[in-house]
């Protein structure tokens, strides 16, 4: 009886300590984070959220899980930054041009440089970025940045010259309207959702945006033909709040940084070739027929639009920054970017 009570009374002690110790390390290092976006899920900047996501669980041994939020389940377009910043999301993505004058640092990639890839453009925004660590992000953690690939003409008549360009309606946003304004066009602002109504009503008679909606968005359905100019791109940053930063373990931290530089190629190689793919079930499906300037309307189509770079630099040379440097370092980090590998 007495071995039997002795044994009792320790397997009651081991369960008593059992219960009071701690869970075991791997259930109390998983740490849960929010990442809002706006754009359908479907398009490449959910596409890329979610291949990080999946990147961070593999790389941290499943002690980080990101919940993704697409298309402004969580916060709309406008209102990502400043709900990072209030810590209503832990992660978002946004468009900087959605809030025009509040990134003057990397507003500089969205001018019209004459981008040929989302890759190269990428590559340049982080590289910019991380040279000038602009205030315009003091409030946030970047893991990375990315842009759109090139704006080009989507139509239902051909544009093959500056000349069939004049006096067309078509549907831009953001900057874009500043562009078809100054190449003879008429541009006209409407949410995308609308834009495939109005070309078949004939309010508008294209789109100015990436090529990859003409496979995402259906819009090959609409218009029928493409014309690569390779006008400017929009750029997108993914940011963190500063306090669930800082309260990352440090392995953590290096997993995330490790990420950045290699998310925003993998970004832009994605969607270039996305656009690629597009554009081939396009021709396969609709027919669609692309089309590009002269050289001569090519070096107009610069002339042109050379007036925006230069009040860029008027504008933000005013708030105290090297505006003519920052467009010189954005050209030469172009040209360095330009080279596949480098």
């Amino acid at each position: 009886m007495k071995t039997k009570t002795t044994v009792s009374l320790c397997l009651a002690v081991l369960l008593v300590g059992f219960l009071a110790s701690p869970p075991p390390s791997g259930a109390e290092a998983v740490i849960k984070l929010t990442y809002a976006n706006f754009p359908p899920s479907a398009t490449f900047p959910c596409v890329q959220m979610e291949r990080w996501a999946k990147e961070v669980e593999t790389r941290t041994a499943g002690r980080v899980k990101v919940q993704t939020f697409p298309g402004g389940t969580l916060l709309s377009a406008k209102n990502i930054l400043d709900g990072v910043v209030s810590g209503m999301a832990d992660i978002g993505n946004f468009a900087m041009s959605y809030q025009p004058g509040r990134f003057p640092v990397s507003e500089a990639i969205d001018l019209p440089l004459g981008f040929t890839s989302s890759r190269a453009a990428s590559l340049t925004l982080y590289d910019l970025v991380e040279k000038y660590q602009p205030k315009e992000f003091e409030q946030v953690k970047i893991l990375t940045l990315f842009t759109c690939p090139p704006t080009n003409f989507m139509t239902r008549t051909p544009v093959k010259s500056l000349a069939d360009l004049k006096g067309l309606e078509l549907r831009v946003a953001g900057t874009s309207a500043e562009i078809v304004r100054r190449l003879g066009g008429v541009p006209i602002a409407m949410p995308q959702s609308e834009t495939p109504e109005a070309i078949q009503k004939g309010v508008v008679k294209g789109i100015v945006s990436s090529m990859e909606i003409l496979q995402d968005f259906k819009f090959a359905a609409y218009t029928s033909h493409a014309t690569v100019v390779n006008l400017p791109v929009v750029s997108f940053a993914v940011v963190m709040n500063k306090d669930k930063w800082n309260s990352l373990p440090p392995d953590v931290k290096k997993v995330l940084d490790g990420l950045r530089r290699e998310q925003a190629e993998w970004t832009g190689e994605y969607v270039d070739n996305h656009v690629q793919e597009a554009l081939a079930w396009s021709k396969k499906t609709y027919g669609l027929q692309v089309h590009a300037f002269s050289a001569e309307d090519a070096e107009t189509v610069k002339t042109l639009l050379k007036p925006i770079t230069e009040e860029y630099v008027k504008r933000v040379s005013a708030l105290g920054l090297p505006a003519d440097r920052i467009v010189a370092d954005a050209l030469a980090l172009k040209k360095k970017n330009e080279k596949k590998g480098k």
